[in-house]
């Protein structure tokens, strides 16, 4: 691995260097000619390809670090390029990879500051949504459960508006997790039902083991307090 790489794309995607420059946000590839510049673009379009592909195997082996790195190169390649539906996927991917990593912090950074602005400004409510979802799970993480309920709450909003019934499943279940841990487990066990009426109805069979998964944190019986 290339350790000045890895330096480059970790400022990149620190908080600092994108409040300050949002680097992803605003870079453009350099002007030049059009036949030179399209030349350009499937070049950088081919790096990034390449880029995600090896990303996607180094995180499937265990190789984090690697995947964190190939997943930014490849962003910064997409980007160039101004793919930036492929953009969001690569900086979902990022974000998924922190949080693998438990980096909470920088997984919300790129989620919130930049894959959400970038799904906001092409106008992208599949991506704004998996954005949502993502942006939940890393809340919910780091023991932040107010803003962990507002963004599934919106992951269900958009779901229901790109009529996405396995994200709005997923959305409810987010919810009913986050009430568990609040202890409000009849309205958790009302979320987790209909969960599971949703599945039925849609022939779904995929949410079977995470809706048993998330019942069992309800406890069977109330703790007692103690006096």
């Amino acid at each position: 691995m290339n350790k000045i790489c890895l330096v480059i794309i970790c400022l990149l995607f620190s908080g600092r260097a994108m409040t300050q420059t949002n680097t992803f946000l605003t870079q453009d590839p350099p002007v030049t000619g059009g036949a030179i510049n399209i030349v350009t673009s499937s070049l950088e379009e081919a790096d990034g390809n390449t880029y995600f592909a090896e990303a996607v195997k180094n995180e499937k082996r265990g190789d984090l670090n690697d995947a964190l790195t190939l997943f930014g190169k490849a962003a910064f390649e997409y980007n160039s390029s101004k793919l930036f539906v492929r953009y969001g996927e690569a900086l979902l991917r990022l974000g998924n990879v922190h949080f693998l990593m438990n980096h909470y912090g920088e997984a919300e950074q790129v989620i919130l500051n930049v894959a959400l602005k970038n799904y906001s400004r092409i106008g992208s409510k599949t991506g704004q949504m998996e954005s949502y979802y993502q942006l939940g799970r890393i809340y919910f993480a780091a023991n932040k459960l107010t803003q962990s309920l507002w963004f599934y709450t919106q992951q269900g909003i958009l779901a229901k508006q790109v009529n996405n019934n396995n994200s709005y499943i997923e959305s409810v279940l987010g919810i009913a997790q986050v009430k568990i841990k609040k202890k409000e487990y009849t309205l958790a066990l009302r979320d987790i039902k209909r969960a599971e009426l949703l599945a039925k109805s849609s022939n779904s069979s995929q949410f079977k083991s995470k809706i048993k998964e998330v019942k069992a944190l309800i406890p069977s019986k109330p703790v007692a307090k103690k006096s």
